[in-house]
């Protein structure tokens, strides 16, 4: 199985070493970067987590992404120098800056930004054609819609134009959910693909009331799997959206359905695909999180590939997981436009018989833009784009979000809730995405909202005791560091303001945090109340929209001294996963 591209390496290494050439440079056989040898008969091109960035982007990827138990040193727990050893990868390359944070200011002046929806078209129509268009796929793995002050104005209907005009074949979701049932259907209404998802049910009382249904006999509110004809071949694509939809957001969104893995009716899915309607292939269009989809394949057999999403991990190697019914291998495909999956098949038939994988970067300085894209990224922004370049600060230091415990970004919108409500403490989500800015670069408008713009955005100010606040330490930890992946949710831990704790990621649930202190020193009393500020509750609230406070904070003045995490680890010496506090 080729994993690797040495052409590509190759290259990236001598522009990384020639100090006469500190960017990339769009000469005429630069594409070269993207040939990729003739291989099978079937191509599935994937992308997932754009999280609506039509632009192109810098995007830093973690320093911690800690794997605890039996994932202790696996991908996708894997971060800096030990990542570039576990997948071959040459340090300071351009391969390096795409996949890790290693010299992340440096390398990213000298290749630039990566994906936007202009050069993406221009690699996947390259892609497709050197496949033949009859024989490609292209398949998006959710978090297409949300992301930017664009989609959230649209409700993802910009997106929807973008994946048409992509020509995104099938999807699933999670975001997608958080604009509600009306605006969901009305966007796939204009949706020339197929939307996908076979673990999304009505509720026993939404059954009762006859509400729509793709089939109201098993109550699947969508349809669950696709089957595309590729040559004499049929492969099967299975979709399976965001298992926890209603416990990590609002449940008004989605009162009618229940969400869940639901590995035993994908079995009978996945049986009743292979004996009846004899697909020669099966994938699996997953947005369960990386860790959650390596515990499925080894309990789901007959699934050739997963195609994940919703961690966000760039993951360059397929990892293969034996079951019952043979091997599937598990891939992840980063986020915010970054990578563009390559799954070559070679197909007999009834089966698989060879595969190839590459997780490609997608460096925007090596794409000419597809004028077609480019032109209707820029009609759908022209109305807003004055608000959106206004600065507001110039950058003092690299801002950024990704990481389990917290990063610049996280610790200025901290600062901005806790002087906005004069609060004691504040708390914000482990989102992960967000956009990375350098230092001297202004932080505009678009930025602030790239960090920001989620569907239900009011910020808040309650009291809670801290005993009420270490509970919601210990129970976002829980989600991160669970050794049962089924109980992990996605995402990072929540950040604080005006205290700091310690966490031991290995140990039991209830026992993680520990040493809550408040910042003059004082211990976090679990009896006494305190004034606590945050955002994008899902409990209804009725307070500005954290990107107007975020802004007013930032304009206030000169950015505030930079501070750490607030966070000490324990009992991850050697782990890894980690080489850095973000």
């Amino acid at each position: 199985m080729t994993i690797r591209r040495r052409e590509f390496i190759a290259l990236a290494g001598a522009t990384a070493l020639s100090p006469a050439l500190p960017r990339f440079s769009r000469a005429a056989d630069n594409s070269g970067i993207y040939d990729l040898e003739r291989f099978g008969n079937a191509r599935i091109l994937h992308m997932t987590d754009t999280h609506a960035q039509l632009l192109p982007v810098y995007f830093r990827e973690p320093s911690v992404n800690l794997g605890i138990g039996a994932m202790a040193g696996k991908p996708p727990h894997l971060v800096g120098r030990a990542f570039l050893a576990r997948f071959g990868i040459k340090p300071d390359s351009a391969d390096a800056y795409a996949f890790t944070f290693l010299d992340f200011e440096k390398s990213a002046a000298r290749f630039g930004k990566l994906g936007g929806f202009a050069h993406l078209k221009t690699l996947i129509d390259r892609l497709r054609s050197d496949a033949g268009p009859e024989n490609a796929l292209l398949l998006d793995g959710g978090d297409l819609w949300q992301g930017t002050g664009l989609a959230n104005t649209m409700q993802g209907a910009d997106m929807v134009e973008a994946a048409n005009l992509l020509g995104i074949e099938a999807m699933t979701g999670h975001w997608e959910f958080t604009y509600g049932e009306a605006a969901l259907r009305a966007n796939l209404d204009r949706f020339k693909g197929e939307f996908l998802a076979q673990n999304v049910f009505l509720t026993e009382e939404a059954a009762f009331n006859d509400a729509k249904a793709f089939d109201s006999a098993s109550g699947r509110v969508f349809k669950p799997a696709t089957i595309k004809k590729i040559g004499s071949y049929r492969v099967a694509v299975i979709g399976q959206a965001f298992p926890y939809v209603p416990i990590a957001h609002p449940r008004r969104f989605t009162p009618d359905w229940t969400f869940g893995i639901r590995d035993e009716e994908l079995q009978k899915l996945v049986n009743g695909l292979r004996s009846n309607d004899k697909v020669d292939a099966v994938v699996l269009l997953s947005h369960n999180g990386m860790d959650v989809d390596l515990k499925l394949a080894g309990k789901v057999s007959g699934i050739d590939v997963i195609l994940g999403g919703h961690t966000h991990d760039a993951v360059p190697q397929p990892i293969p997981v034996t079951n019952a019914g043979g091997t599937t291998l598990v891939t992840n495909a980063g986020s915010s436009g970054k990578f563009l999956g390559v799954l070559d098949l070679e197909l007999t038939k009834g089966k698989v018989s060879d595969v190839r994988y590459r997780l490609l970067p997608v460096f925007s300085e090596l794409l000419k833009p597809d004028p077609a894209m480019a032109a209707l990224i820029e009609k759908m922004r022209s109305p807003h784009a004055a608000t959106y370049a206004e600065k507001i600060i110039t950058a003092d230091r690299l801002l950024y979000r990704r990481g389990n415990f917290g990063g610049t970004v996280d610790q200025l919108i901290c600062d901005a809730l806790l002087s906005e409500f004069d609060a004691e403490i504040a708390l914000s989500p482990g989102f992960r995405w967000g956009n990375s800015i350098l230092p001297g670069q202004p932080v505009t408008m678009e930025d602030v909202l790239s960090e920001t713009a989620v569907t239900y955005p009011e910020t808040y100010l309650t009291s809670m005791t801290g005993g009420q606040i270490k509970d919601i330490l210990e129970d976002v930890c829980d989600n991160l560091f669970n050794a049962d992946p089924y109980h992990q949710q996605g995402g990072d831990m929540v950040r604080v303001g005006g205290f700091t704790y310690t966490c031991t990621p290995a140990e039991s649930v209830g026992r993680r945090i520990s040493d809550v202190k408040l910042h003059n020193g004082r211990p976090m009393e679990a009896g006494k109340p305190y004034k606590v500020a945050g955002w994008a509750s899902v409990n209804e609230q009725q307070g500005k929209p954290v990107w107007e406070v975020f802004a007013r904070h930032l304009g206030s003045g000169k950015m505030p001294e930079a501070r750490g995490t607030g966070v000490t680890l324990k009992g991850i010496d050697d782990n890894p996963g980690i080489a850095g506090q973000g």
